[in-house]
């Protein structure tokens, strides 16, 4: 893949690509628009968690179909990116890949759905709470990168 160099490349990493980085990149997609490059990658990924599908779709995306994928093929095969973000909680932190440099990694931790509890709609109220801090982060990124 060639990266056009006037766009701002990112990856958000979290442990299975399931959930808060691929609402991460949706969000950043939408919000950053055409300035930025973005995917999302797993440390061990599986499939993308369906809370996380229900409440996305509520705004709009469509992540039924959504592949996940390893961030360490990524790495392997060389791609570079401007940042990269972990979106995972903090224990989980050290496991991510070390990219090529120059980047600027953030971290930015997020509680995992998966450890959600409770019934279904409480899970389902902590997942729409987990979206709405995602996108709120991702705005105050665009915010701090591009300005308004």
């Amino acid at each position: 893949m060639v990266y056009n160099d006037s766009k701002i490349k990112v990856l958000f990493v979290c442990v299975h690509n399931s959930g808060r980085s691929q609402m991460a990149e949706e969000y950043l997609r939408r919000v950053g628009g055409e300035r930025f490059e973005v995917e999302s990658a797993g440390l061990e990924p599986t499939s993308v968690n369906p809370l996380v599908i229900a409440v996305m779709a509520e705004d709009g995306f469509d992540l039924s179909k959504k592949g996940t994928q390893a961030a360490w093929n990524l790495f392997k095969e060389g791609k570079f990116y401007n940042y990269v973000i972990t979106v995972c909680d903090r224990t989980q932190e050290k496991e991510c890949p070390i990219f090529p440099k120059p980047f600027v990694q953030l971290k930015w931790s997020f509680p995992d759905p998966e450890s959600f509890s409770g019934t279904e709609n409480e899970k389902m109220e902590q997942t729409r709470n987990l979206r709405d801090s995602i996108k709120s982060r991702i705005e105050q990124f665009v915010e701090e990168i591009i300005g308004s």
